[in-house]
């Protein structure tokens, strides 16, 4: 059973950060406590303000809001009676209009220009299976509302423990070039976004021969990737374990994540033996995006292979 104040508050908080938007909290003192997957919320919460704040390029206020609600009878989102924590994510963006709306969370649908509609689809998907409804109330011109109720456990005891922590004080992104390799536009879109939001310079490219090009590239112009994160399977193309093996003989130093769906892959659990330094199953929220590249950059800080020679 988790506390989700504290997520709500602190995933908000780092998914802004570096942005021109400000954040306002309005979370009930006594929200009830839910029984959730503390990192599966978190990414929500991400999707929704990141969300919000490309909805406001020219900046402005996101108002969070976390309230205890009792549903009575079923209605509309199809929630049985029972409490409920309702999370608003609110903006003053340009809106969505009406005959938009039923298309908002499919996997490949965007209202903004290169954008993948990706974050909504996972977002949706992630409340459906706790049991909770999404609703949204938009106005052109006047901005959205992204409502989400999770089945509450009021009276429940949390621990600090379960918390997803996101603080800056734990560890602090020291930037550098990353390269993403995934044959799926809408992956690429996001992973770039969350990946400059933390503080990286990211590239991407859709096959493994095309990142073996431009990995070449990168060291033989001096502005050498400093990681990759490679896409197990590609369609129709080079998938990653062939693509790492062969970036290994351009750079034996590099540091190559391993990422997949298929989490009960061989590869995936035994991404060592295969060539590549973690994994990073998918999907993944910001977090645990920023965790495994930490890990992999600091490994190579501790062996001193962080200063690359070309």
């Amino acid at each position: 059973v988790t506390s989700l104040g504290e997520i709500i508050e602190e995933t908000a908080r780092f998914s802004i950060r570096g942005s021109n938007v400000s954040a306002k909290f309005e979370i009930s003192p006594d929200l009830w406590a839910a029984n959730v997957d503390p990192n599966q919320i978190s990414q929500v919460i991400q999707n929704l303000v990141i969300n919000a704040d490309q909805a406001m390029p020219d900046g402005g206020m996101i108002t969070i809001k976390a309230e205890n609600v009792m549903v009575k009878r079923p209605g509309p989102l199809g929630l049985k009676p029972g409490p409920y924590v309702a999370i608003s994510v609110i903006d003053q963006g340009h809106g969505i209009e009406k005959d938009i709306l039923p298309k908002i969370f499919d996997p490949y649908f965007s209202t903004k220009e290169g954008g993948s509609g990706l974050g909504l689809a996972t977002t949706h998907s992630i409340v459906k299976r706790h049991d909770g409804a999404i609703e949204i109330e938009s106005t052109p011109g006047h901005g959205s509302r992204f409502t989400v109720y999770l089945p509450a456990v009021p009276g429940a005891p949390t621990t600090r423990s379960e918390r997803v922590e996101l603080s800056a004080e734990k560890k602090e992104v020291k930037g550098g070039r990353i390269l993403v390799m995934d044959d799926e536009e809408a992956i690429r879109s996001l992973t770039i976004d969350v990946l400059k939001m933390l503080g990286y310079e990211a590239v991407s490219v859709s096959n493994g021969e095309e990142a073996i090009r431009l990995y070449k590239r990168a060291m033989e112009e001096g502005r050498p990737f400093d990681a990759v994160i490679m896409d197990l399977t590609i369609a129709g193309g080079m998938g990653g374990e062939e693509a790492a093996k062969k970036i290994r003989e351009i750079d034996p130093e590099t540091k190559i994540i391993v990422s997949s769906g298929y989490s009960s892959s061989a590869v995936m659990s035994q991404y060592r033996l295969h060539g590549f330094d973690a994994a990073l199953p998918k999907p993944y929220n910001i977090n645990q995006l920023r965790e495994v590249l930490l890990e992999v950059l600091e490994e190579g800080d501790r062996s001193g292979k962080s200063a690359k020679t070309v």
